[in-house]
C-alpha cells in the first residue's frame, strides 16, 4: 500500500526521518551535479530532496501520485506541488531536463508503465534519479519507515528496468547503513554505521540511488489509451543537452 501524505510528513519530521534525509540527500545532490537552467521534476514524495534545486534550476515540479495526497511546498512562495497520476503525468513530451524520483517507483502499480511515461517526459540526453529500497536492506524488511512500503527491487532488477526502457545507468550510489530504529544510541552514531557498512557490507544498504541518462533509440512507446482531455503546464519541448 503506497504511504500517505501525513505518514510521510511525520517520517521526516522523526530523528530518524531527519538523519535518513540528510544521508540520501548528499547522495542525490552528488548525483544531481549541475542543476542550474534545468527543468527538474521530483516524483512521489521527493520535496525533502529539492530544495537544492530552488533558485538554480530554471522551473522545480513535485509531482505527487493520486493515491498518496499532496502536501503544498515549499513553505514560502507559491506551491510548485501537483497532484496527478504518475502513469499519466500532465506535462509534453520531452519537457522535463532531469527527474528527481523518491518514494515513487517501488509504489506504482505498473513499473514498466511508468517508466515509459518517464521515457516520454524526459528531454533528448535527459537524465532520471531514483531512490529505491534494496531488497536485502534492513529498512525494507521494516514497516516503520516509508522505504519499508511497496516493492523494493536489487540493482540487478532496477538495471534491467531502466535498460530495457532506454535508459542507461552512468552511476550508482548506496545510502542508508545506519539501522531503521528511533534509538538515540544508533542516530549519534549514524556516521559510524555509513563508514562502517561502506567498507564492509556495500550490499546491504538501505537503498540505492542510480542515475540514468534517456537513449533516443530504441524508442519506448506508449500503450495505447482512450484519448481524454489533459491541461499541461505551458512548458516546450526542451532541446537536447550535451553529455
Amino acid at each position: 500500500m503506497t504511504s500517505d501524505v501525513t505518514r510521510l510528513i511525520d517520517f521526516y519530521k522523526s530523528p530518524l526521518g531527519r538523519i535518513g534525509r540528510a544521508l540520501v540527500r548528499e547522495q542525490v545532490m552528488a548525483l544531481a551535479g549541475n542543476v542550474n537552467g534545468l527543468r527538474l521534476l521530483g516524483l512521489g514524495f521527493a520535496t525533502p530532496y529539492l530544495r537544492f534545486a530552488l533558485g538554480r534550476a530554471e522551473r522545480v515540479l513535485a509531482f505527487m501520485p493520486s493515491r498518496q495526497g499532496a502536501s503544498a511546498w515549499p513553505r514560502e512562495g507559491p506551491s510548485h506541488t501537483v497532484l496527478c497520476d504518475p502513469l499519466e503525468m500532465p506535462l509534453t513530451d520531452a519537457a522535463v531536463d532531469l527527474t528527481i524520483a523518491v518514494h515513487a517507483l517501488e509504489h506504482v502499480t505498473d513499473a514498466e508503465e511508468l517508466m515509459r511515461e518517464l521515457w516520454r517526459v524526459t528531454a533528448p540526453n535527459g537524465q532520471v534519479l531514483m531512490v529505491v529500497p534494496r531488497r536485502r536492506g534492513i529498512w525494507a524488511q521494516r514497516d516503520n519507515t516509508p522505504f519499508g512500503h511497496g516493492r523494493p527491487y536489487s540493482a540487478s532488477q532496477l538495471d534491467k528496468l531502466l535498460r530495457d526502457h532506454s535508459f542507461i545507468p552512468e552511476e550508482w550510489r548506496d545510502g542508508l547503513y545506519v539501522p531503521p530504529f528511533q534509538s538515540s544510541l544508533v542516530l549519534k552514531s549514524t556516521r559510524l554505521f555509513e563508514r562502517v557498512g561502506r567498507l564492509f557490507a556495500p550490499g546491504v544498504s538501505g537503498v540505492m540511488i542510480v542515475r540514468a541518462r534517456k537513449q533516443a533509440y530504441p524508442a519506448v512507446p506508449r500503450r495505447l489509451r482512450a484519448e481524454r482531455l489533459v491541461r499541461v503546464p505551458g512548458l516546450s519541448t526542451a532541446t537536447a543537452r550535451s553529455g
